[in-house]
């Protein structure tokens, strides 16, 4: 089936249900930010493959929102498919309720999976629409009922992670969470968000490809929690150790009839979980909405974690140097396309001890592709590299030492002079955000503008946060600690505290010719404490040198030239020691300090 097809088979399923508009997001039922094949319905429909978005049909029309990141890539993917793209956050363009406030008609029926929509979307539906007497039908997934050969849920192998990496174990964390729900005046924390329960339970999985989580709800009480799971993926060992600790497993499926059994007080966060999950609340519970405590305590890495981490970043450091000297020495005498450098980068990430396997899809992008932020190649897009211009590549592993995430763009021939100042502008604010001291308090928000100040400086920008959270052998992104000028309602925000791993990733994307992003990972720590009070300061854990042949040092003050300088040393110092003699030798010279 076309995508035009598809969206007309949707309608005929809506017509007769007498639903006039239906709405299918990306998520699952989890709020992940990344999905298994099961929920990858918003793709099926649209054609649209980027990580974020919304699709929304109505009776005559058909539109999808994304954000900055993904504006290139869906102009392409949604040509000819009759979907207009909604540029999320652009001037002019509505939101989604906005959208259908302006386009249903007075008591018509808005449609959706309740349980792949967030109860705070839910119930700003449910606000903006109330006017026109609009009701909602969320118990059916008729987007579902169109794909014929949808994959089933997964069910891949749960581990566990032992306490030398988790550095606490899983019955010192549930009694944590507990101080925070008696703090609370809690009952019981409902938890839905994958990545929370799999570091509660210190267990890993497989069921969200690049993510190391498994489909999961969670009930914790005071005296007992309810792990609600598919039993068959739980080894004899494991069930056993849960049982121990306190936490029952129960079947995935009958997570909604004990929610709707619930009483007393239970708190849960209204951005992660279920408009079902919502819904399914009885009346006479007593509400306490706030942001889970899991969110913060799983940010804030402890000691094993933080040691870990710095051991995961120079194995990686080792496999992406030995990348970069390959591609150095191979680009223009040996046929490499964007696939097969990310398939080299993954045979160098496999050889390091410990390594599980890619934090997200590796991005290659070449030349013109690199201008789109979250471009992936395809056989069809898949370009040869040659010696000339530069190769975007945002890439990442799993240790069991943690995760990693890292941008270098590598110059492959002679480049413009508006290559290398932006190359070199952009490096300029990553190692001015790298650099920041601050004091304590501070949020992303207050930092951002380090990365861009020397971008906005010729006015120009770039149309993506500028870092995000990290999780410690979990998702690459994740909240709520990120950078960002931008602050907008129920997006996770906080202070940052010593331990928080942050990404640092400014760049700069010309349509159509070039893009350039430099990202390193930062951890937060203590620096000083004055009679003016405490301040803090990042340490950059990524152990990869950037490419010097980009730089034009014209373009550095004295003091970000002196940075980058002893950035490149202590990469050298650091990879040099674990590298084969003639690639240590090269790093040697290539981290040989600039002047200008």
């Amino acid at each position: 089936m076309t995508v035009p097809e598809k969206i007309g088979a949707r309608r005929g399923r809506m017509n007769e249900r007498g639903i006039y508009a239906y709405i299918v997001c990306t998520e699952d039922c989890h709020g992940s930010e990344y999905v298994g094949e099961h929920f990858m319905l918003r793709e099926f429909l649209s054609g649209f493959t980027g990580s974020a978005g919304t699709l929304v049909v109505t009776a005559d029309e058909a539109a999808l929102w994304t954000d900055g990141r993904y504006f290139l890539q869906a102009e392409q993917q949604l040509r000819g498919s009759g979907i207009a793209l909604m540029k999320s956050g652009e001037e002019g363009v509505p939101s989604i309720a906005k959208f259908l406030a302006e386009k249903m008609p007075e008591g018509s029926v808005l449609g959706f999976d309740g349980k792949t929509v967030r109860a705070n979307m839910a119930r700003t539906l449910e606000r903006e629409l109330s006017a026109k007497k609009v009701t909602f039908s969320f118990s059916e997934d008729i987007g579902g009922m169109v794909w014929a050969d949808r994959p089933p849920l997964s069910a891949e192998p749960v581990y566990a992670l032992p306490e030398k990496y988790t550095g606490q174990p899983r019955a010192e964390k549930l009694k944590n969470i507990r101080g925070k729900m008696s703090a609370a005046g809690a009952d019981c924390l409902a938890v839905t968000a994958l990545d929370e329960i799999a570091w509660t339970l210190n267990l890993r999985g497989n069921d969200v490809e690049y993510n190391p989580v498994f489909l999961a709800y969670m009930l914790i009480f005071q005296d007992r929690a309810a792990l609600y799971a598919n039993r068959d993926i739980f080894g004899a060992e494991i069930i056993s150790g849960l049982s121990e600790d306190g936490i029952e497993l129960l079947p995935y499926e009958d997570f909604y009839g004990a929610v709707r059994g619930l009483g007393g007080a239970v708190m849960y966060d209204p951005s992660e979980v279920n408009c079902l999950f919502d819904k399914s609340l009885p009346d006479g519970v007593k509400r306490a909405e706030m942001r889970s405590p899991i969110m913060l305590m799983k940010a804030v890495k402890n000691d094993a974690e933080i040691s870990s981490e710095r051991a995961a970043h120079i194995k990686d450091g080792v496999a992406v140097t030995r990348f970069m000297y390959w591609l150095k020495h191979n680009i223009g005498r040996t046929r490499i396309t964007e696939i097969s450098a990310a398939e080299k980068l993954e045979e160098f990430r496999r050889q390091g001890e410990g390594y599980l396997g890619q934090s997200f899809a590796p991005i290659m992008a070449y030349g013109a592709h690199a201008a789109i932020v979250h471009y992936s190649a395809t056989e069809e897009s898949n370009a040869e590299l040659s010696a000339r211009g530069m190769l975007l590549s945002d890439t990442g592993g799993h240790y069991y030492e943690g995760t990693t995430d890292i941008t270098r763009t590598f110059v492959l021939g002679e480049l413009t002079d508006e290559e290398k100042r932006g190359f070199t502008l952009v490096l300029a604010g990553h190692f001015n955000l790298a650099a920041a001291k601050f004091m304590y308090g501070c949020r992303g928000a207050n930092l951002d503008y380090t990365a861009r100040e020397p971008l906005w400086r010729y006015g120009m920008d770039f149309n993506h946060g500028t870092g995000h959270g990290v999780g410690y052998l979990l998702n690459v992104h994740e909240g709520p600690n990120r950078i960002h000028w931008r602050i907008r309602p129920n997006m996770a925000d906080c202070v940052l505290e010593a331990g928080m791993i942050t990404s640092d990733e400014p760049g700069l994307y010309v349509a159509g010719k070039f893009g350039i992003r430099h990202e390193s990972l930062v951890l937060c720590r203590e620096s000083e404490r004055t009679e003016y009070g405490r301040f803090m300061e990042f340490e950059t854990l990524t152990m990869v040198p950037f490419d010097p042949d980009g730089v034009d040092a014209a373009y550095f003050s004295d003091r970000e030239l002196e940075r980058f300088n002893a950035y490149q040393k202590r990469v050298c110092d650091t990879i040099a020691p674990l590298l084969p003699e003639n690639e240590a030798e090269w790093l040697r010279d290539i981290t040989k300090p600039l002047v200008k």
